[in-house]
Protein backbone atom coordinates (compact mmCIF):
# COMPACT_ATOMS: atom_id res chain seq x y z
CA UNK A 1 0.00 0.00 0.00
CA UNK A 2 1.41 3.11 -1.28
CA UNK A 3 0.35 6.38 0.91
CA UNK A 4 -2.88 7.41 -0.99
CA UNK A 5 -2.78 10.59 0.52
CA UNK A 6 -0.87 13.98 -1.03
CA UNK A 7 1.33 15.62 0.67
CA UNK A 8 -1.23 18.31 1.01
CA UNK A 9 -2.45 18.56 3.77
CA UNK A 10 -6.16 17.95 4.32
CA UNK A 11 -8.70 20.41 4.64
CA UNK A 12 -10.69 21.41 7.79
CA UNK A 13 -14.36 20.76 7.35
CA UNK A 14 -16.57 23.69 7.69
CA UNK A 15 -17.57 24.13 10.85
CA UNK A 16 -20.58 24.04 12.65
CA UNK A 17 -20.95 27.84 13.25
CA UNK A 18 -20.07 28.51 9.41
CA UNK A 19 -23.00 26.59 8.02
CA UNK A 20 -25.95 28.51 10.09
CA UNK A 21 -24.88 31.51 8.37
CA UNK A 22 -24.94 32.82 4.71
CA UNK A 23 -21.56 32.72 3.71
CA UNK A 24 -21.37 28.64 3.26
CA UNK A 25 -22.09 28.65 0.00
CA UNK A 26 -18.45 31.33 -0.70
CA UNK A 27 -16.96 29.54 1.92
CA UNK A 28 -17.18 26.27 -0.08
CA UNK A 29 -16.95 27.68 -2.73
CA UNK A 30 -13.32 28.62 -1.66
CA UNK A 31 -12.39 25.37 -0.20
CA UNK A 32 -13.20 23.90 -3.34
CA UNK A 33 -11.50 26.17 -5.90
CA UNK A 34 -8.36 25.56 -3.63
CA UNK A 35 -8.61 21.74 -3.70
CA UNK A 36 -9.01 21.55 -7.30
CA UNK A 37 -5.86 23.89 -7.96
CA UNK A 38 -3.85 22.02 -5.27
CA UNK A 39 -4.77 18.91 -7.58
CA UNK A 40 -4.24 20.44 -10.44
CA UNK A 41 -0.95 21.44 -9.67
CA UNK A 42 -0.35 18.12 -7.72
CA UNK A 43 -0.25 16.67 -11.44
CA UNK A 44 2.20 19.35 -12.84
CA UNK A 45 4.36 18.12 -10.02
CA UNK A 46 4.50 14.71 -10.97
CA UNK A 47 4.53 15.41 -14.40
CA UNK A 48 7.80 17.42 -13.90
CA UNK A 49 9.52 14.70 -11.67
CA UNK A 50 8.76 12.45 -14.52
CA UNK A 51 9.96 14.52 -17.35
CA UNK A 52 13.04 15.08 -15.02
CA UNK A 53 13.64 12.05 -13.44
CA UNK A 54 11.68 9.19 -14.85
CA UNK A 55 10.07 6.52 -13.26
CA UNK A 56 13.75 5.69 -11.87
CA UNK A 57 15.95 4.33 -8.81
CA UNK A 58 16.83 7.96 -8.23
CA UNK A 59 13.27 9.01 -8.18
CA UNK A 60 12.56 5.96 -5.53
CA UNK A 61 15.02 7.20 -3.33
CA UNK A 62 13.46 10.54 -3.06
CA UNK A 63 9.71 9.53 -2.61
CA UNK A 64 11.77 7.15 0.15
CA UNK A 65 13.14 10.41 1.78
CA UNK A 66 10.07 12.43 1.51
CA UNK A 67 7.54 9.70 2.96
CA UNK A 68 9.78 10.71 6.19
CA UNK A 69 8.74 13.98 7.19
CA UNK A 70 4.72 13.74 5.33
CA UNK A 71 4.15 10.95 7.11
CA UNK A 72 5.06 12.57 10.75
CA UNK A 73 3.68 15.07 9.87
CA UNK A 74 0.06 13.11 9.03
CA UNK A 75 1.30 11.18 12.90
CA UNK A 76 1.99 14.34 14.51
CA UNK A 77 -0.40 17.38 13.18
CA UNK A 78 -2.31 16.09 10.27
CA UNK A 79 -5.06 13.79 11.89
CA UNK A 80 -5.23 16.67 14.55
CA UNK A 81 -6.38 19.40 12.34
CA UNK A 82 -9.97 17.92 11.84
CA UNK A 83 -10.76 15.49 14.84
CA UNK A 84 -8.90 17.98 17.10
CA UNK A 85 -7.92 21.80 16.60
CA UNK A 86 -11.00 23.04 14.39
CA UNK A 87 -13.84 21.48 16.44
CA UNK A 88 -11.57 23.67 19.74
CA UNK A 89 -10.52 26.35 18.38
CA UNK A 90 -14.23 27.35 17.09
CA UNK A 91 -15.36 27.20 20.91
CA UNK A 92 -13.00 30.32 20.80
CA UNK A 93 -13.29 31.89 18.08
CA UNK A 94 -16.32 34.37 18.95
CA UNK A 95 -14.81 37.77 19.64
CA UNK A 96 -15.64 37.59 23.62
CA UNK A 97 -13.11 34.77 23.64
CA UNK A 98 -10.59 35.78 21.31
CA UNK A 99 -8.19 36.29 23.77
CA UNK A 100 -8.44 32.77 25.08
CA UNK A 101 -8.42 31.77 21.37
CA UNK A 102 -4.80 33.08 20.95
CA UNK A 103 -3.88 31.65 24.63
CA UNK A 104 -4.92 28.56 23.26
CA UNK A 105 -3.16 28.55 20.00
CA UNK A 106 0.16 29.78 21.67
CA UNK A 107 0.31 26.70 23.67
CA UNK A 108 -0.68 23.85 20.75
CA UNK A 109 2.20 25.96 18.75
CA UNK A 110 4.72 25.95 21.58
CA UNK A 111 4.18 21.95 22.51
CA UNK A 112 3.91 21.47 18.84
CA UNK A 113 7.43 23.26 18.26
CA UNK A 114 9.38 21.71 20.96
CA UNK A 115 7.95 18.37 20.02
CA UNK A 116 8.34 18.26 16.46
CA UNK A 117 12.35 19.69 16.89
CA UNK A 118 12.66 16.63 19.15
CA UNK A 119 11.13 14.13 16.31
CA UNK A 120 13.55 16.30 13.58
CA UNK A 121 16.63 15.89 15.99
CA UNK A 122 15.43 12.06 16.20
CA UNK A 123 15.20 11.30 12.54
CA UNK A 124 18.69 13.09 11.40
CA UNK A 125 20.29 11.37 14.14
CA UNK A 126 18.92 7.89 12.96
CA UNK A 127 18.46 8.58 9.00
CA UNK A 128 20.28 5.45 8.15
CA UNK A 129 18.59 3.45 10.46
CA UNK A 130 14.95 4.67 9.41
CA UNK A 131 15.97 4.51 5.63
CA UNK A 132 16.83 1.12 6.04
CA UNK A 133 13.61 0.13 7.80
CA UNK A 134 11.45 1.73 4.97
CA UNK A 135 13.67 -0.53 2.50
CA UNK A 136 16.17 1.75 1.39
CA UNK A 137 18.34 -1.09 1.85
CA UNK A 138 16.52 -3.06 -0.73
CA UNK A 139 18.00 -0.62 -3.97
CA UNK A 140 20.25 -2.95 -6.22
CA UNK A 141 22.47 0.01 -6.62
CA UNK A 142 24.19 0.83 -3.21
CA UNK A 143 24.46 4.48 -4.55
CA UNK A 144 20.39 4.89 -4.35
CA UNK A 145 20.45 4.22 -0.62
CA UNK A 146 23.30 6.48 0.11
CA UNK A 147 21.45 9.49 -1.85
CA UNK A 148 17.78 8.17 -0.33
CA UNK A 149 20.04 8.79 3.30
CA UNK A 150 21.36 12.60 2.11
CA UNK A 151 17.61 13.66 0.98
CA UNK A 152 16.05 12.27 3.83
CA UNK A 153 18.39 14.34 6.30
CA UNK A 154 17.58 17.42 4.23
CA UNK A 155 14.06 16.69 4.19
CA UNK A 156 13.52 16.00 7.75
CA UNK A 157 12.52 19.90 9.18
CA UNK A 158 9.70 19.95 6.36
CA UNK A 159 7.58 18.14 9.19
CA UNK A 160 7.85 21.12 11.42
CA UNK A 161 6.96 23.35 8.88
CA UNK A 162 3.87 21.72 7.81
CA UNK A 163 2.65 21.44 10.92
CA UNK A 164 3.01 24.58 11.91
CA UNK A 165 1.14 25.98 9.22
CA UNK A 166 -1.56 23.29 9.32
CA UNK A 167 -1.49 24.42 13.11
CA UNK A 168 -2.37 28.37 11.81
CA UNK A 169 -4.97 26.51 9.07
CA UNK A 170 -7.08 25.17 11.97
CA UNK A 171 -6.98 28.32 13.60
CA UNK A 172 -7.87 30.23 10.57
CA UNK A 173 -10.98 28.22 9.35
CA UNK A 174 -12.46 28.11 13.08
CA UNK A 175 -12.08 31.80 12.40
CA UNK A 176 -13.89 31.50 9.19
CA UNK A 177 -11.13 33.06 7.52
CA UNK A 178 -11.02 30.67 4.35
CA UNK A 179 -9.67 32.37 1.34
CA UNK A 180 -5.85 32.00 2.19
CA UNK A 181 -5.44 28.33 3.64
CA UNK A 182 -7.61 26.87 1.31
CA UNK A 183 -4.71 27.19 -1.04
CA UNK A 184 -1.66 26.47 0.81
CA UNK A 185 -1.75 23.23 -0.26
CA UNK A 186 -1.43 24.57 -4.17
CA UNK A 187 1.69 26.58 -2.40
CA UNK A 188 3.46 23.50 -1.82
CA UNK A 189 3.11 22.07 -4.99
CA UNK A 190 3.67 24.74 -6.90
CA UNK A 191 6.59 25.79 -5.35
CA UNK A 192 8.23 21.85 -6.05
CA UNK A 193 7.34 22.62 -9.73
CA UNK A 194 9.68 25.93 -9.50
CA UNK A 195 12.40 24.51 -8.06
CA UNK A 196 12.55 20.97 -9.67
CA UNK A 197 12.51 23.29 -13.07
CA UNK A 198 15.03 25.76 -11.91
CA UNK A 199 17.88 22.98 -10.99
CA UNK A 200 16.56 19.91 -13.74
CA UNK A 201 19.77 18.12 -13.11
CA UNK A 202 19.48 17.90 -9.42
CA UNK A 203 16.94 15.41 -7.49
CA UNK A 204 18.05 17.65 -4.18
CA UNK A 205 15.88 20.50 -6.12
CA UNK A 206 12.73 18.74 -5.12
CA UNK A 207 13.48 18.41 -1.42
CA UNK A 208 14.22 22.02 -1.81
CA UNK A 209 10.98 22.85 -2.78
CA UNK A 210 9.04 20.86 -0.93
CA UNK A 211 10.96 23.26 2.26
CA UNK A 212 10.36 26.08 0.28
CA UNK A 213 6.84 25.39 -0.45
CA UNK A 214 6.44 23.87 3.63
CA UNK A 215 7.54 27.54 5.03
CA UNK A 216 6.17 29.54 2.55
CA UNK A 217 2.73 27.87 3.94
CA UNK A 218 3.65 29.58 7.77
CA UNK A 219 4.23 33.03 6.22
CA UNK A 220 1.39 33.18 3.55
CA UNK A 221 -0.64 32.74 6.45
CA UNK A 222 0.52 35.03 8.83
CA UNK A 223 -1.16 38.37 7.37
CA UNK A 224 -4.56 36.42 7.76
CA UNK A 225 -3.35 36.51 11.48
CA UNK A 226 -2.86 40.03 11.57
CA UNK A 227 -4.95 40.52 14.81
CA UNK A 228 -3.52 37.21 16.68
CA UNK A 229 -1.93 37.85 20.51
CA UNK A 230 0.54 34.68 20.50
CA UNK A 231 3.22 34.74 22.81
CA UNK A 232 5.43 31.32 23.85
CA UNK A 233 3.59 29.25 26.69
CA UNK A 234 3.19 26.03 28.07
CA UNK A 235 0.10 24.70 30.30
CA UNK A 236 -0.96 20.88 29.12
CA UNK A 237 -3.63 20.72 31.86
CA UNK A 238 -5.47 23.47 29.97
CA UNK A 239 -8.79 22.20 29.33
CA UNK A 240 -8.76 22.99 26.03
CA UNK A 241 -4.96 21.27 25.32
CA UNK A 242 -6.92 18.00 27.34
CA UNK A 243 -9.80 17.90 24.98
CA UNK A 244 -7.70 18.32 21.82
CA UNK A 245 -5.84 15.20 22.95
CA UNK A 246 -8.82 13.37 24.23
CA UNK A 247 -10.51 13.66 20.48
CA UNK A 248 -7.39 12.51 19.32
CA UNK A 249 -6.42 9.84 20.80
CA UNK A 250 -8.64 7.07 19.67
CA UNK A 251 -7.61 8.24 16.46
CA UNK A 252 -3.91 8.15 16.79
CA UNK A 253 -3.27 4.49 17.12
CA UNK A 254 -4.77 3.88 13.62
CA UNK A 255 -2.58 6.72 12.35
CA UNK A 256 0.31 4.84 13.86
CA UNK A 257 -0.54 1.50 12.34
CA UNK A 258 -1.60 3.11 9.21
CA UNK A 259 2.07 4.72 8.87
CA UNK A 260 3.46 1.20 9.91
CA UNK A 261 2.14 -0.20 7.02
CA UNK A 262 2.67 2.81 3.96
CA UNK A 263 6.61 2.15 5.49
CA UNK A 264 5.95 -1.92 5.20
CA UNK A 265 4.42 -1.02 1.66
CA UNK A 266 7.55 0.56 0.37
CA UNK A 267 9.94 -2.10 1.88
CA UNK A 268 8.03 -4.60 -0.37
CA UNK A 269 8.36 -2.34 -3.31
CA UNK A 270 11.70 -1.80 -3.47
CA UNK A 271 12.12 -5.48 -3.36
CA UNK A 272 10.44 -6.09 -6.44
CA UNK A 273 12.88 -3.26 -8.11
CA UNK A 274 14.75 -0.15 -7.76
CA UNK A 275 11.55 1.79 -9.57
CA UNK A 276 8.46 0.45 -8.57
CA UNK A 277 7.96 3.19 -6.11
CA UNK A 278 8.62 5.55 -8.63
CA UNK A 279 6.15 3.90 -10.52
CA UNK A 280 3.21 3.62 -7.56
CA UNK A 281 3.94 7.24 -7.51
CA UNK A 282 2.55 8.14 -10.44
CA UNK A 283 -0.17 5.75 -10.31
CA UNK A 284 -1.56 6.92 -6.97
CA UNK A 285 -1.77 10.23 -8.37
CA UNK A 286 -3.97 9.57 -10.52
CA UNK A 287 -5.34 7.66 -8.73
CA UNK A 288 -6.16 10.31 -5.95
CA UNK A 289 -7.20 12.81 -8.45
CA UNK A 290 -10.95 11.54 -8.81
CA UNK A 291 -11.32 10.66 -5.06
CA UNK A 292 -10.83 13.97 -4.41
CA UNK A 293 -12.74 15.46 -6.50
CA UNK A 294 -15.93 13.65 -5.02
CA UNK A 295 -14.81 14.10 -1.71
CA UNK A 296 -14.49 17.80 -2.13
CA UNK A 297 -18.25 17.67 -3.88
CA UNK A 298 -19.21 15.70 -0.75
CA UNK A 299 -18.17 17.55 1.52
CA UNK A 300 -19.80 20.67 0.14
CA UNK A 301 -22.93 18.85 -1.00
CA UNK A 302 -24.05 16.74 1.91
CA UNK A 303 -21.42 16.47 4.63
CA UNK A 304 -21.51 19.18 6.37
CA UNK A 305 -25.62 18.62 7.56
CA UNK A 306 -24.58 14.90 8.48
CA UNK A 307 -22.94 16.25 12.57
CA UNK A 308 -25.92 18.75 13.04
CA UNK A 309 -28.38 15.81 12.01
CA UNK A 310 -26.50 13.05 14.05
CA UNK A 311 -27.94 15.19 17.47
CA UNK A 312 -31.14 15.76 16.44
CA UNK A 313 -33.00 13.13 13.66
CA UNK A 314 -31.98 9.76 13.16
CA UNK A 315 -34.18 9.66 10.17
CA UNK A 316 -32.81 13.12 8.69
CA UNK A 317 -29.49 11.45 8.96
CA UNK A 318 -30.47 8.23 7.30
CA UNK A 319 -31.67 10.05 4.49
CA UNK A 320 -28.67 12.20 4.03
CA UNK A 321 -26.28 9.73 4.38
CA UNK A 322 -28.35 7.66 1.45
CA UNK A 323 -28.12 10.53 -1.04
CA UNK A 324 -23.99 10.63 -0.21
CA UNK A 325 -23.72 6.94 -0.60
CA UNK A 326 -25.93 7.41 -4.01
CA UNK A 327 -23.98 10.19 -4.86
CA UNK A 328 -20.33 8.75 -3.99
CA UNK A 329 -21.51 6.08 -6.40
CA UNK A 330 -23.09 7.87 -8.99
CA UNK A 331 -19.69 10.05 -9.32
CA UNK A 332 -17.04 7.22 -9.07
CA UNK A 333 -18.11 4.51 -10.95
CA UNK A 334 -17.84 6.35 -14.19
CA UNK A 335 -14.47 8.40 -13.27
CA UNK A 336 -13.10 4.82 -12.32
CA UNK A 337 -14.55 3.43 -15.65
CA UNK A 338 -13.28 6.11 -17.75
CA UNK A 339 -9.20 6.39 -16.19
CA UNK A 340 -9.72 2.35 -16.28
CA UNK A 341 -10.44 2.18 -20.59
CA UNK A 342 -7.96 5.38 -21.00
CA UNK A 343 -5.19 5.07 -18.32
CA UNK A 344 -2.16 4.39 -21.41
CA UNK A 345 -3.17 7.64 -23.27
CA UNK A 346 -3.41 9.28 -19.90
CA UNK A 347 -0.47 8.15 -18.40
CA UNK A 348 1.30 8.70 -21.79
CA UNK A 349 -0.48 12.72 -21.75
CA UNK A 350 1.05 13.44 -18.33
CA UNK A 351 4.30 11.81 -17.92
CA UNK A 352 6.27 10.51 -20.94
CA UNK A 353 8.39 12.65 -21.78
CA UNK A 354 11.82 12.99 -21.14
CA UNK A 355 12.86 10.63 -18.75
CA UNK A 356 10.09 9.06 -18.54
CA UNK A 357 9.88 6.58 -21.66
CA UNK A 358 7.08 4.44 -23.33
CA UNK A 359 7.86 1.33 -21.33
CA UNK A 360 7.39 3.28 -18.24
CA UNK A 361 4.04 4.01 -19.56
CA UNK A 362 3.11 0.51 -19.82
CA UNK A 363 3.68 -0.16 -16.48
CA UNK A 364 2.13 2.79 -14.68
CA UNK A 365 -0.92 2.40 -16.45
CA UNK A 366 -0.84 -1.05 -15.64
CA UNK A 367 -0.23 -0.39 -11.94
CA UNK A 368 -2.69 2.78 -12.22
CA UNK A 369 -5.43 -0.44 -13.65
CA UNK A 370 -5.02 -2.85 -10.63
CA UNK A 371 -5.56 0.57 -8.28
CA UNK A 372 -8.26 1.10 -9.70
CA UNK A 373 -10.27 -1.94 -8.69
CA UNK A 374 -10.33 -0.58 -4.97
CA UNK A 375 -11.51 2.94 -5.79
CA UNK A 376 -14.98 2.49 -5.96
CA UNK A 377 -15.19 1.05 -2.59
CA UNK A 378 -12.57 3.95 -1.26
CA UNK A 379 -15.05 6.73 -2.09
CA UNK A 380 -17.57 5.09 -0.47
CA UNK A 381 -15.99 4.53 2.88
CA UNK A 382 -14.92 8.06 3.02
CA UNK A 383 -18.69 8.61 3.14
CA UNK A 384 -18.99 5.60 6.01
CA UNK A 385 -16.05 7.07 7.66
CA UNK A 386 -17.01 10.35 8.01
CA UNK A 387 -20.92 9.52 8.84
CA UNK A 388 -19.10 7.89 11.69
CA UNK A 389 -17.13 10.58 12.88
CA UNK A 390 -20.07 12.84 12.65
CA UNK A 391 -22.05 10.42 15.46
CA UNK A 392 -18.61 10.98 17.03
CA UNK A 393 -17.54 7.48 16.98
CA UNK A 394 -14.16 7.91 16.16
CA UNK A 395 -13.20 4.68 17.44
CA UNK A 396 -14.45 2.22 15.49
CA UNK A 397 -13.26 3.33 12.14
CA UNK A 398 -9.71 2.93 14.14
CA UNK A 399 -10.57 -0.41 15.01
CA UNK A 400 -11.63 -1.23 11.13
CA UNK A 401 -8.60 0.35 9.88
CA UNK A 402 -6.44 -1.66 12.13
CA UNK A 403 -7.92 -4.95 10.72
CA UNK A 404 -7.94 -4.21 6.97
CA UNK A 405 -4.27 -3.36 7.37
CA UNK A 406 -4.18 -6.90 8.57
CA UNK A 407 -5.75 -8.29 5.38
CA UNK A 408 -3.80 -5.80 3.46
CA UNK A 409 -0.30 -6.98 4.36
CA UNK A 410 -1.17 -10.63 4.49
CA UNK A 411 -2.54 -10.63 0.92
CA UNK A 412 0.53 -8.26 0.12
CA UNK A 413 3.14 -10.61 1.15
CA UNK A 414 1.22 -14.23 -0.08
CA UNK A 415 1.47 -12.39 -3.44
CA UNK A 416 3.56 -11.05 -4.02
CA UNK A 417 5.94 -13.96 -5.24
CA UNK A 418 3.54 -14.83 -8.11
CA UNK A 419 2.42 -11.05 -8.99
CA UNK A 420 5.70 -8.90 -7.80
CA UNK A 421 5.08 -5.28 -7.69
CA UNK A 422 1.02 -5.77 -9.17
CA UNK A 423 0.12 -7.65 -5.87
CA UNK A 424 0.51 -4.33 -3.43
CA UNK A 425 -2.00 -3.05 -5.75
CA UNK A 426 -4.43 -5.96 -5.84
CA UNK A 427 -3.83 -6.01 -1.62
CA UNK A 428 -4.72 -2.23 -1.42
CA UNK A 429 -7.89 -2.87 -3.64
CA UNK A 430 -9.04 -5.72 -0.98
CA UNK A 431 -7.98 -3.60 1.52
CA UNK A 432 -10.28 -1.05 0.66
CA UNK A 433 -13.20 -3.99 0.07
CA UNK A 434 -12.59 -5.22 3.87
CA UNK A 435 -12.83 -1.93 4.99
CA UNK A 436 -16.06 -1.08 3.27
CA UNK A 437 -17.95 -4.30 3.67
CA UNK A 438 -17.03 -3.46 7.62
CA UNK A 439 -18.03 -0.64 7.73
CA UNK A 440 -21.16 -0.79 5.98
CA UNK A 441 -22.38 -3.99 8.42
CA UNK A 442 -21.39 -1.63 11.84
CA UNK A 443 -23.52 1.07 10.63
CA UNK A 444 -26.39 -0.82 8.86
CA UNK A 445 -26.77 -1.92 12.18
CA UNK A 446 -26.20 1.21 14.27
CA UNK A 447 -28.78 2.76 12.41
CA UNK A 448 -31.25 -0.03 11.95
CA UNK A 449 -31.14 -0.65 8.35
CA UNK A 450 -30.82 1.65 5.50
CA UNK A 451 -33.15 0.00 3.45
CA UNK A 452 -36.01 1.64 1.34
CA UNK A 453 -33.97 4.23 0.59
CA UNK A 454 -32.74 3.35 -3.00
CA UNK A 455 -28.96 2.61 -2.48
CA UNK A 456 -29.20 -0.61 -4.54
CA UNK A 457 -31.09 0.55 -6.98
CA UNK A 458 -28.79 3.61 -7.65
CA UNK A 459 -25.74 1.47 -7.30
CA UNK A 460 -26.76 -0.95 -10.35
CA UNK A 461 -28.17 1.63 -12.41
CA UNK A 462 -24.55 3.64 -12.04
CA UNK A 463 -22.88 0.28 -12.79
CA UNK A 464 -24.45 0.12 -15.68
CA UNK A 465 -23.85 3.37 -16.81
CA UNK A 466 -20.20 3.24 -15.47
CA UNK A 467 -20.23 -0.05 -17.92
CA UNK A 468 -20.74 1.96 -21.14
CA UNK A 469 -18.80 4.61 -20.41
CA UNK A 470 -15.69 2.61 -19.97
CA UNK A 471 -16.63 0.89 -23.10
CA UNK A 472 -17.32 3.54 -24.69
CA UNK A 473 -14.42 5.10 -24.27
CA UNK A 474 -12.35 2.26 -24.53
CA UNK A 475 -14.18 1.84 -28.39
CA UNK A 476 -12.99 5.31 -29.43
CA UNK A 477 -9.87 5.00 -28.22
CA UNK A 478 -9.33 1.53 -30.20
CA UNK A 479 -10.64 3.54 -33.11
CA UNK A 480 -7.90 6.23 -32.86
CA UNK A 481 -4.98 4.52 -32.15
CA UNK A 482 -3.93 3.61 -35.48
CA UNK A 483 -5.09 6.47 -37.10
CA UNK A 484 -3.27 8.63 -33.73
CA UNK A 485 -0.48 6.73 -32.27
CA UNK A 486 0.68 7.24 -28.83
CA UNK A 487 3.73 9.02 -30.51
CA UNK A 488 3.18 12.88 -29.77
CA UNK A 489 1.27 14.99 -27.59
CA UNK A 490 -0.78 16.35 -29.92
CA UNK A 491 -2.11 13.06 -30.73
CA UNK A 492 -2.35 11.84 -27.35
CA UNK A 493 -4.48 14.80 -26.08
CA UNK A 494 -6.48 13.98 -29.73
CA UNK A 495 -7.30 10.04 -27.88
CA UNK A 496 -7.80 11.38 -24.44
CA UNK A 497 -10.02 14.00 -25.33
CA UNK A 498 -12.35 11.96 -28.01
CA UNK A 499 -12.67 9.47 -25.39
CA UNK A 500 -13.14 11.05 -22.47
CA UNK A 501 -15.89 13.22 -24.32
CA UNK A 502 -17.47 9.33 -25.76
CA UNK A 503 -17.33 8.23 -22.21
CA UNK A 504 -18.97 11.20 -20.90
CA UNK A 505 -21.73 11.29 -24.13
CA UNK A 506 -22.06 7.17 -23.17
CA UNK A 507 -22.93 7.95 -19.24
CA UNK A 508 -24.98 10.75 -19.99
CA UNK A 509 -27.08 8.96 -22.39
CA UNK A 510 -27.51 6.16 -19.63
CA UNK A 511 -28.40 8.78 -16.78
CA UNK A 512 -32.00 9.09 -18.96
CA UNK A 513 -32.17 5.49 -20.11
CA UNK A 514 -32.09 3.90 -17.02
CA UNK A 515 -33.66 7.13 -15.06
CA UNK A 516 -30.71 7.62 -12.38
CA UNK A 517 -32.73 10.51 -10.53
CA UNK A 518 -29.11 11.52 -8.43
CA UNK A 519 -27.37 11.94 -11.58
CA UNK A 520 -29.97 14.73 -13.04
CA UNK A 521 -30.67 16.19 -9.82
CA UNK A 522 -26.58 16.25 -8.94
CA UNK A 523 -26.30 20.47 -10.11
CA UNK A 524 -28.98 20.97 -7.11
CA UNK A 525 -27.51 19.05 -4.82
CA UNK A 526 -24.29 20.62 -5.51
CA UNK A 527 -26.18 24.07 -4.99
CA UNK A 528 -28.43 22.61 -1.61
CA UNK A 529 -30.89 25.01 -2.17
CA UNK A 530 -33.71 22.84 -1.09
CA UNK A 531 -34.08 18.94 0.53
CA UNK A 532 -35.20 16.98 -2.31
CA UNK A 533 -35.98 13.11 -1.95
CA UNK A 534 -34.64 11.52 -4.50
CA UNK A 535 -35.50 7.96 -5.24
Amino acid sequence: MLDTTDITPEEPPIPDSIREDGGVVKAAAILAAGNVVSRILGLARETVKASLFGASGLLAAYEIAAYIPISLFDLIIGGMVNSSLVPVFSDYAPKERRAELWRVLSMVLSAATVLLLVVVGIVEIFTPQIAWLIGARNFTDPALTAVSIHLMRLAAPAVLFMSIASILTGALYALKRFAIPAFIGAVLNGAIVIAALLRPDHIESLVWGLLAGSFLQIVLQLPAMRDARLRWQFNLRHPAIRRILKLYAPIVAGLVITQLSVALSYNLATRTGDDSVAFMRFATTLYQFPLGLVVTALSVAILPTLSRQAENSLDDFKHTLSDGLRLVVTLILPATAGLFALALPIVALLFERGEFSAADTLITAQVLRFYLLGLPFAAIDQMLVFASYARKDTLRPALVGVAAIVVYLATAVLLIGPLGLYSLMVADAVKHIVHTLIMAWLLNRSLNGLRGYGIATSAVKSFGAALVTGLSALGVMALLLPIFPLDSLLNRVIVVLLGGLAGVAGYTVMVFVLDIKIAKSLPGLLRRRKKTNIA
